[in-house]
Protein backbone atom coordinates (compact mmCIF):
# COMPACT_ATOMS: atom_id res chain seq x y z
CA UNK A 1 0.00 0.00 0.00
CA UNK A 2 1.11 3.05 -0.95
CA UNK A 3 -1.60 5.57 -1.57
CA UNK A 4 -4.71 4.57 1.11
CA UNK A 5 -7.64 6.69 1.67
CA UNK A 6 -9.34 6.50 4.30
CA UNK A 7 -13.00 7.22 4.81
CA UNK A 8 -15.90 6.77 7.24
CA UNK A 9 -18.32 8.68 9.35
CA UNK A 10 -16.86 10.83 12.35
CA UNK A 11 -15.78 9.30 15.43
CA UNK A 12 -14.51 6.17 13.92
CA UNK A 13 -10.90 6.80 14.66
CA UNK A 14 -10.01 7.31 11.38
CA UNK A 15 -7.62 10.03 12.19
CA UNK A 16 -5.39 7.65 14.57
CA UNK A 17 -5.31 4.88 12.11
CA UNK A 18 -3.93 7.19 8.94
CA UNK A 19 -1.53 7.85 11.77
CA UNK A 20 -0.13 4.51 12.53
CA UNK A 21 -0.37 3.44 9.30
CA UNK A 22 1.12 6.34 8.11
CA UNK A 23 4.17 5.26 10.80
CA UNK A 24 4.04 1.79 10.01
CA UNK A 25 4.14 2.47 5.80
CA UNK A 26 6.42 5.62 6.44
CA UNK A 27 4.19 7.19 4.66
CA UNK A 28 3.17 10.88 4.61
CA UNK A 29 -0.56 11.76 6.31
CA UNK A 30 -2.47 14.56 5.26
CA UNK A 31 -6.12 14.95 6.96
CA UNK A 32 -8.47 16.52 5.19
CA UNK A 33 -10.21 18.24 8.20
CA UNK A 34 -7.13 20.29 8.82
CA UNK A 35 -6.77 22.01 5.27
CA UNK A 36 -11.09 22.16 5.34
CA UNK A 37 -11.13 24.29 8.61
CA UNK A 38 -8.72 27.46 9.55
CA UNK A 39 -8.58 28.78 12.69
CA UNK A 40 -11.62 29.67 14.69
CA UNK A 41 -13.59 26.84 12.54
CA UNK A 42 -13.73 29.46 9.14
CA UNK A 43 -13.91 26.59 6.23
CA UNK A 44 -10.60 27.18 3.71
CA UNK A 45 -11.44 28.56 0.52
CA UNK A 46 -12.35 25.76 -2.30
CA UNK A 47 -9.79 26.69 -4.76
CA UNK A 48 -6.98 26.47 -1.71
CA UNK A 49 -8.45 22.98 -1.18
CA UNK A 50 -8.35 21.69 -4.46
CA UNK A 51 -4.54 22.60 -5.15
CA UNK A 52 -3.50 21.46 -1.65
CA UNK A 53 -5.66 18.10 -2.48
CA UNK A 54 -4.03 17.88 -6.34
CA UNK A 55 -0.54 18.40 -4.35
CA UNK A 56 -1.06 15.62 -2.10
CA UNK A 57 -2.22 13.24 -4.77
CA UNK A 58 0.86 13.76 -6.80
CA UNK A 59 3.05 12.70 -4.23
CA UNK A 60 4.36 8.92 -4.92
CA UNK A 61 2.61 7.14 -1.40
CA UNK A 62 0.10 9.37 0.98
CA UNK A 63 -2.29 8.06 3.32
CA UNK A 64 -5.45 11.16 3.20
CA UNK A 65 -8.03 10.50 6.16
CA UNK A 66 -11.19 12.31 5.79
CA UNK A 67 -13.94 13.34 3.42
CA UNK A 68 -13.92 16.65 0.99
CA UNK A 69 -15.85 17.33 -1.93
CA UNK A 70 -17.32 14.29 -3.99
CA UNK A 71 -14.85 15.24 -6.75
CA UNK A 72 -12.36 15.12 -4.64
CA UNK A 73 -13.18 11.97 -2.96
CA UNK A 74 -13.41 10.58 -6.64
CA UNK A 75 -10.04 11.92 -7.45
CA UNK A 76 -8.48 10.42 -4.31
CA UNK A 77 -10.17 6.81 -4.73
CA UNK A 78 -9.36 6.48 -8.01
CA UNK A 79 -5.36 6.66 -7.42
CA UNK A 80 -5.98 4.86 -4.37
CA UNK A 81 -3.84 1.13 -3.68
CA UNK A 82 -6.48 0.87 -0.75
CA UNK A 83 -9.19 2.78 0.42
CA UNK A 84 -10.19 1.98 4.37
CA UNK A 85 -14.07 2.64 5.02
CA UNK A 86 -14.80 2.94 8.95
CA UNK A 87 -18.24 2.32 8.66
CA UNK A 88 -19.24 1.13 12.16
CA UNK A 89 -22.93 0.84 13.73
CA UNK A 90 -24.52 4.90 13.98
CA UNK A 91 -24.14 4.23 17.97
CA UNK A 92 -20.51 3.36 18.12
CA UNK A 93 -19.57 6.63 16.14
CA UNK A 94 -21.44 8.78 17.76
CA UNK A 95 -19.94 7.21 21.86
CA UNK A 96 -16.69 7.89 20.05
CA UNK A 97 -17.03 11.07 18.82
CA UNK A 98 -18.02 12.18 22.71
CA UNK A 99 -15.81 10.42 24.56
CA UNK A 100 -13.22 12.40 21.77
CA UNK A 101 -15.06 15.21 22.75
CA UNK A 102 -14.57 14.75 26.28
CA UNK A 103 -11.18 13.56 26.29
CA UNK A 104 -9.64 17.02 24.20
CA UNK A 105 -11.63 18.95 26.74
CA UNK A 106 -9.98 17.11 29.48
CA UNK A 107 -6.52 17.82 27.58
CA UNK A 108 -6.07 14.19 27.24
CA UNK A 109 -5.84 14.36 23.38
CA UNK A 110 -4.14 17.24 21.36
CA UNK A 111 -5.06 15.12 17.89
CA UNK A 112 -7.70 16.90 17.22
CA UNK A 113 -9.85 19.26 16.70
CA UNK A 114 -8.08 20.88 14.02
CA UNK A 115 -5.06 23.62 15.07
CA UNK A 116 -7.08 26.95 16.42
CA UNK A 117 -10.55 25.49 16.80
CA UNK A 118 -12.01 24.93 19.74
CA UNK A 119 -13.51 21.52 20.35
CA UNK A 120 -16.43 22.70 22.56
CA UNK A 121 -18.90 24.88 20.37
CA UNK A 122 -18.85 22.42 17.81
CA UNK A 123 -20.08 19.16 19.98
CA UNK A 124 -23.81 19.60 19.17
CA UNK A 125 -23.08 20.14 15.44
CA UNK A 126 -20.64 17.13 15.27
CA UNK A 127 -23.35 14.95 16.29
CA UNK A 128 -25.90 16.58 14.07
CA UNK A 129 -22.85 15.90 10.90
CA UNK A 130 -22.61 12.07 12.23
CA UNK A 131 -26.50 11.56 12.01
CA UNK A 132 -26.40 13.73 8.21
CA UNK A 133 -23.56 11.46 7.22
CA UNK A 134 -24.72 8.14 8.02
CA UNK A 135 -28.21 8.45 6.54
CA UNK A 136 -27.34 10.96 3.74
CA UNK A 137 -24.25 10.41 2.59
CA UNK A 138 -22.92 7.07 3.57
CA UNK A 139 -25.62 5.46 1.32
CA UNK A 140 -23.59 7.74 -1.53
CA UNK A 141 -20.53 6.49 -0.57
CA UNK A 142 -21.48 3.15 -0.48
CA UNK A 143 -22.66 3.08 -3.92
CA UNK A 144 -19.82 5.01 -5.23
CA UNK A 145 -16.92 2.67 -3.74
CA UNK A 146 -19.16 -0.28 -5.30
CA UNK A 147 -18.12 0.80 -8.79
CA UNK A 148 -16.31 -1.85 -10.45
CA UNK A 149 -12.92 0.34 -10.81
CA UNK A 150 -12.73 0.42 -6.96
CA UNK A 151 -14.79 -1.98 -5.22
CA UNK A 152 -11.56 -4.28 -5.06
CA UNK A 153 -9.23 -1.71 -3.57
CA UNK A 154 -11.99 -1.26 -0.68
CA UNK A 155 -11.47 -2.70 3.29
CA UNK A 156 -14.47 -2.54 4.67
CA UNK A 157 -14.57 -2.10 8.73
CA UNK A 158 -17.41 -2.69 10.16
CA UNK A 159 -17.19 -2.67 13.77
CA UNK A 160 -14.13 -1.68 16.32
CA UNK A 161 -12.77 -5.29 16.27
CA UNK A 162 -12.33 -5.48 12.87
CA UNK A 163 -10.60 -1.95 13.22
CA UNK A 164 -8.20 -3.61 15.79
CA UNK A 165 -7.71 -7.17 13.57
CA UNK A 166 -6.94 -4.13 10.84
CA UNK A 167 -4.31 -2.59 12.85
CA UNK A 168 -2.86 -5.71 14.18
CA UNK A 169 -2.23 -7.12 10.77
CA UNK A 170 -1.19 -4.00 9.31
CA UNK A 171 0.48 -1.83 12.43
CA UNK A 172 1.69 -4.47 14.40
CA UNK A 173 -1.04 -3.55 17.07
CA UNK A 174 -4.45 -2.64 17.98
Amino acid sequence: MRRVAIIGNGGGGKSILARELGRALALPVHAIDDLQWQPGWVRTPLEDIERTHARWLAEPGWIIDGWGSWELLAERFALADAIVFVDFPLRTHYWWAIKRQVECTLGLRRDWPPKGCNVLPITWRLLQVIRRVHYEYRPRLIALLAESHIRDRVVYLRSPRELRLFRLSHVGHG
